[in-house]
Order: structure tokens, then C-alpha cells, then sequence
């Protein structure tokens, strides 16, 4: 948005030290605010009501845009009437729908997401959505009108995210962490119950008598770290199954590189099924071929392009099928994955992205509703 002439303040909390996007003039304000779950957010709340009229005032901005369907939304409610007289115009961006959504703090997700929604129909002046399948969903479930919701999409710096920088670099990382020689089967993200990761590390038992020389690494952390590392210790599958820790972000390109196939191994769960996973268009950009499942918003993505291997069902057995025919077509993976590539470098560009925000931004009118 920079490249295109607007000048951003991000307003944000942060749990550590503060930060700064390089090689770029944002102006950030970070709230220093150690996580805790729904008391991080409405401490925010309160930050957002104090800060945003000051920013209102000192930059006059066009656009308001929210990027948390939470309960931080009621930090806004006074600043709408204050920014009807400098014509500002309010969008809630909404990234995901609730997921992980079990127990009390599930309810109050939930809870608030569809109060933040119902606020943004009556009082904001326009909504942005992930994926035209959650603009769907969203404008069912709430009776908004298509037409009145702009779709932003997740994006890729294709610049970070480009497999000839890192040929060398993923090699001898190869190298340091033992697996050459090896046919490694890449996921890296959040570990969490609901995201297939125990089915992908159970599938490892099938695979590793049929393809004793497959590597299952994952990259990251979650709560369910201790739960994989007991399967994994449990039975035995130290040699085929790498739990590692997270890495900084720029960091990531050269694990993705490594490997000879990604998985995205998402249950068929209705608040999967309309998301745009970064993560994948990360493992297309690297030319990478992804296993994933058969769900419409893996299908909106890859479409039947041959750098999508396709999963029926999240079951360790399906899952060992998938990795078994990308194993006996591994020499095919690299042309396979030139197709993801392309895919991204058309849709999925920062610049697309941005491009698709503006022209959305600057066809607001009227309020939704």
C-alpha cells in the first residue's frame, strides 16, 4: 500500500520488544501488553479508545481499517461518531472466522466475533474478507449484502519466497540437520488438536516400513507439542518424525526449500473450509508440491493444478497414501511445483493484494448493512 501512495499507522499490541517493518516508512505504535487471553484484548480496547482520536487528529486519515473482530471493537464505538465529522471511513477486516473455539474462552471468541461483525453492519462503512467463500458464509449467517464486501486476500513476498535464493542455503541446512538422503514431508505453523498434525505424525508408523527413508519435519510450536513429542517417543519414531522449534520468519524460505514436499493437512471443519492458508501459498511460492486436503479452500487456491496432491480424508492411512505417491513421483515434485509458483505470482503478489484493497477502499459509498 506504501508502493501505491498511502502512508499506514499500524496500531498493535506487542508482548516483547518493540518493532519496526524494515525498509519501510509505517509508523507502528505497539501497546506493550503481555498476552493473556481476553483480558489482553480488552486492555487494548481501552489503548485503541485513547490513541485512535489522537491519531485521527494528528493525521487525518482516509480509512480506519480493523483487524480484530474482537472485543477490542469496543475501543472504536467512540471514535465512529467522532470520525463522521472528518469523513473517516471504518472497515473491519476479518482474517478468519473463530477456530479452536471449545470451552469458555472458545464461547467468548465466538461471542465477540459476532458482536463485532453486528457493530461493523450498523455502523462501519465497509467489511473485507479473506476469501470470497467466507464472504459468502459471513453474509448468510448475517444478512449483508454481497456487493457492500471487499475480499483482501492473504499474500506472499514473492522476493522472500523465491526457491533460487536459497538452493545453497537449503542444502547444507539439509546437511547440519542430517537428512540427506532423505524424502522430507514439510509442515511448519501452529501446532493445535484441530489442524490434522497427530493423524500426519501417526501416519508415520504406516510409512516408515513402506518408505523407511521418509522424514516427517515440523516447524513450529503450540500446545500440542508435548502430545506429539510422547507419540513420537512412544512409538519410536525418533528417526522419522522432527519436532523443531519455531524460527524467525526470514529464516523460514530455507527450511520450506529443504524439502521435497509440504503438507497442509487441514480437517474438513466448517471453520477451515473458507480460509486462505499462508502457509500454502508460502509452500507454492517455493515451487514446492503440497499434500493437501480436499477442501474448497485448498481447491480455490490449486484448483487441479499437478502441485497440489489431494488427501480424501485426514486419517493417518490417507495421509500415508499421499505421501507414498509423491514419493514414487519425487523426480516429477520440481516441474509439478513451477505451477504453484505461477499461481501465486498471478493472485497471490503483495502488489495484487494491494491493488485489490485499494480499489475496494476507494469504492466505499455508503454504510453496509
Amino acid at each position: 500500500m506504501e508502493e501505491r501512495g498511502f502512508a499506514s499507522i499500524v496500531i498493535t499490541v506487542r508482548s516483547k520488544g518493540s518493532f519496526q517493518i524494515e525498509d519501510s516508512k509505517v509508523r507502528m505504535i505497539s501497546v506493550p501488553l503481555k498476552f493473556v487471553r481476553f483480558l489482553s484484548s480488552f486492555m487494548f480496547a481501552i489503548c485503541v479508545s485513547i490513541l485512535l482520536p489522537i491519531c485521527i487528529l494528528v493525521s487525518a486519515p482516509q480509512f480506519v481499517i480493523v483487524n480484530q473482530p474482537d472485543i477490542s471493537v469496543l475501543g472504536l464505538i467512540p471514535n465512529l461518531l467522532f470520525s463522521k465529522l472528518k469523513r473517516i471511513k471504518f472497515v473491519l477486516d476479518i482474517r478468519s472466522v473463530p477456530v479452536e473455539t471449545e470451552g469458555l474462552a472458545g464461547f467468548q471468541q465466538k461471542l465477540w466475533f459476532n458482536i463485532s461483525v453486528l457493530v461493523a453492519k450498523k455502523l462501519f462503512d465497509g467489511m473485507t474478507i479473506i476469501t470470497p467463500l467466507m464472504r459468502k458464509d459471513i453474509c448468510n449467517t448475517f444478512g449483508i449484502d454481497s456487493c457492500d464486501i471487499g475480499t483482501w486476500s492473504s499474500g506472499v513476498n514473492t522476493e522472500l519466497f523465491d526457491p533460487k535464493n536459497y538452493t545453497s542455503e537449503s542444502a547444507r541446512l539439509r546437511k547440519k540437520l542430517g537428512l540427506t538422503g532423505k524424502f522430507v514431508v514439510f509442515y511448519h505453523g501452529v501446532f493445535t488438536a484441530t489442524r490434522g498434525l497427530k493423524e500426519t505424525v501417526e501416519s508415520m508408523k504406516i510409512l516408515r516400513i513402506e518408505c523407511p527413508n521418509v522424514v516427517m519435519f515440523l516447524l513450529g510450536r503450540g500446545p500440542i507439542v508435548p502430545i506429539l513429542t510422547d507419540m513420537v517417543q512412544q512409538e519410536c519414531l525418533q528417526e522419522h518424525v522432527i519436532l523443531h522449534d519455531s524460527v524467525d520468519y526470514g529464516e523460514v524460505p530455507k527450511f520450506i526449500g529443504m524439502s521435497d514436499v509440504c503438507i497442509v493437512p487441514l480437517p474438513d471443519h466448517p471453520y477451515w473450509r473458507s480460509q486462505c492458508p499462508l502457509k500454502l501459498l508460502e509452500y507454492l511460492a517455493m515451487e514446492k508440491s503440497v499434500i493437501v486436503t480436499d477442501i474448497p479452500a485448498h481447491r480455490l487456491i490449486i484448483g487441479e493444478e499437478k502441485c497440489g496432491i489431494y488427501i480424501s480424508s485426514v486419517t493417518p492411512m490417507e495421509i500415508a497414501k499421499s505421501v507414498v505417491y509423491a514419493y514414487h513421483n519425487k523426480e516429477k515434485l520440481p516441474e509439478w511445483g513451477k505451477s504453484g509458483r505461477a499461481i501465486v505470482e498471478e493472485k497471490y503478489t503483495w502488489e495484487k493484494v494491494a491493488e485489490d484493497l485499494e480499489n475496494y477502499l476507494l469504492s466505499i459509498n455508503k454504510t453496509i448493512g
